[in-house]
């Protein structure tokens, strides 16, 4: 396993990423995350429409919960021409608690909690506390990376207007 030292920060505590660091270009990689429902998510469902992923610590941070419902409301007016996923390492059952409080309802939630499959395939995984890193992967009809975004401190947000941009060019 590939491991990126003092690649992200949480807090205090400054984090190994595990896995590659991926870059424009590079297809999507093998992943399986589970949602609420019990639905799988893997690479394959990346194919066929534009995706924005956005890889997240927890929804029940004040930077996460901002980031998802932002990505929600663009969720909205894209419409079925692209699609946004959330990944986090949260619970599936916190997720779609999380989901009905926040009125989300446009972009897709999904768990990595159980083997971290996606943070490792991604480049998100934070090593020291488990959970991923802030990140935004663009992928294409095909599932070919066309933005990658690691944002090195959790608090602060993603380039939102970038990630747009670039799924809306794929539409």
């Amino acid at each position: 396993m590939i491991e990126r030292k003092n690649a992200a920060k949480f807090g205090e505590t400054t984090a190994t990423l595990l896995g590659p660091e991926l870059k424009v270009g590079d297809k999507a990689p093998a992943f399986s995350v589970i949602a609420a429902d019990k639905s799988i998510f893997t690479e394959e469902n990346l194919k066929g429409k534009p995706t924005i992923i956005c890889s997240i610590p927890s929804v029940d941070t004040g930077v996460c919960d901002r980031e998802t419902k932002r990505f929600n409301d663009e969720a909205k007016k894209l419409g079925d021409k692209a699609q946004i996923v959330v990944i986090s390492c949260d619970l599936p059952l916190r997720q779609k608690s999380w989901c009905g409080a926040a009125g989300v309802e446009n972009a897709r939630l999904y768990s990595d909690h159980k083997e971290v499959s996606f943070g490792n395939a991604f480049g998100t995984h934070m090593k020291e506390l488990r959970i991923l890193s802030r990140a935004v992967f663009v992928t294409d009809q095909d599932a070919v990376v066309r933005h990658v975004e690691y944002v090195p401190v959790a608090s602060n947000e993603p380039d939102y207007d970038k990630a747009i941009e670039a799924v809306k060019k794929l539409m």
